[in-house]
């Protein structure tokens, strides 16, 4: 009986050090040492600095964190078509200011002559260049996502050549040179290129390289069939597909317009799901499964769409080469975003820059593919330069 009181005892006495200890820590101005777990530094994670700043957008329905430097990037880039787009207008031979442009547009009353040449002529062709960029840098974005690679884009994989070929062939073999018809032949050619590409490529998975590869070798037979067949045709004919073929929007009005506006409206709502899915299929295809998505349905898809955007451009306007590939990197480096598939930077990325080599082939009088390929070809051999340094 007398061990449980003696251990009553010590367990008393224990206590009562410890509190006389605490007291004089507390009459010397120390506090008194916190128990281990009061000791770990506490953080509210709502102050931590991840490296971008976010806007919440909260709706009924949805709540959206944006990066802010995208929401700057973005607007800064629209400030910019809308500028280049007014000032493009008053270049041509009908000499006209930006008072008289901006008078031409909002006022219905103003000097019909100028009314005609400035909404009739001179805006679809501004639009044209905001639409074929947008639809461009999409479909870039979509196969730079979709192979890993900055490389992986329609004008290097040969889905454009394609779709050029198909165009070619409907207005050299059966003779239609309507917009529907050269629709149509673009996005059949860019399709079955697509699909030889795909499957040619496809060797058990499909490896990104392998599909650059077998792209650039498709690409190049296709083209040779298309120069074999302007130096068979007739002279006229040959000039035609020609002058189509550098790539141009001089001649493209409303009724051209309309329905390449509706065609890509259905493309890119086509193209919305593929903003989530695509960026989690660049972290490879086991965490893609992982996640609940299928990589060969997601890519399948993907190479559908990316290939229907670029065949519109190609119809309407002819092949305007090297936006696809120079648009999603511009766009990626200005956003410091994780993936080229940004939909709607991306898309005014790449809007900027036709409107941009649009109003510098009128200065200097030329077509705009002439000015896309100049200054694409040079981003190219710095890409390549760059991706070999980086390598070494």
């Amino acid at each position: 009986m007398s061990a449980p009181h003696e251990s009553v005892g010590r367990t008393a006495a224990d206590r009562a050090a410890a509190d006389h200890t605490a007291a004089d820590h507390t009459a010397a101005g120390r506090k008194p040492s916190a128990s281990p777990t009061t000791d770990l530094p506490t953080t509210d994670l709502t102050t931590v600095d991840f490296g971008r700043r976010l806007l919440r957008l909260d709706t009924r329905r949805l709540g959206l964190l944006v990066p802010v430097r995208t929401l700057v990037v973005c607007a800064v880039l629209v400030v910019v078509i809308l500028v280049v787009g007014v000032a493009s207008m008053t270049i041509g031979a009908y000499d006209l200011g930006l008072g008289a442009v901006l008078r031409a547009v909002f006022d219905p009353a103003s000097d019909p002559d100028a009314r005609q040449v400035v909404v009739e002529w001179r805006l679809p062709r501004v639009l044209f260049a905001v639409l074929c960029g947008a639809a461009l840098a999409l479909s870039g974005g979509i196969f730079q996502s979709l192979t890993r690679n900055p490389l992986g884009s329609p004008d290097i994989i040969g889905f454009g050549v394609g779709a050029q070929f198909g165009v070619t062939l409907v207005m050299i073999v059966l003779g239609h040179n309507t917009y529907g018809y050269k629709a149509a032949g673009a996005i059949v050619g860019g399709l079955v290129t697509a699909l030889l590409v795909y499957a040619l490529a496809t060797k058990g998975t499909l490896s990104s390289f392998r599909l650059i590869i077998v792209g650039i070798g498709v690409s190049a037979g296709l083209g040779s069939l298309t120069s074999w067949i302007l130096v068979s045709v007739s002279v006229e004919q040959a000039m035609m597909a020609a002058t189509w073929g550098a790539g141009s929007l001089a001649s493209l009005g409303f009724d051209q317009l309309v329905p390449a506006a509706v065609v890509l409206a259905v493309t890119v709502l086509a193209a919305v799901p593929l903003h989530r899915t695509l960026p989690v299929l660049e972290m490879g295809d086991d965490a893609a499964t992982a996640l609940g998505i299928s990589p060969g349905r997601t890519r399948f898809a993907a190479m559908i769409v990316g290939v229907m955007l670029v065949a519109l451009v190609t119809a309407a306007a002819g092949p305007i080469s090297f936006i696809a590939l120079a648009a999603p990197q511009i766009c990626q480096r200005l956003t410091r975003s994780s993936t080229p598939m940004a939909t709607a930077s991306v898309m005014l990325t790449g809007a900027a820059l036709v409107v941009v080599s649009d109003a510098t082939a009128q200065l200097l009088s030329v077509q705009v593919g002439v000015v896309t390929v100049s200054v694409g070809g040079l981003y190219l051999a710095w890409l390549l330069a760059r991706q070999y340094r980086d390598r070494t």
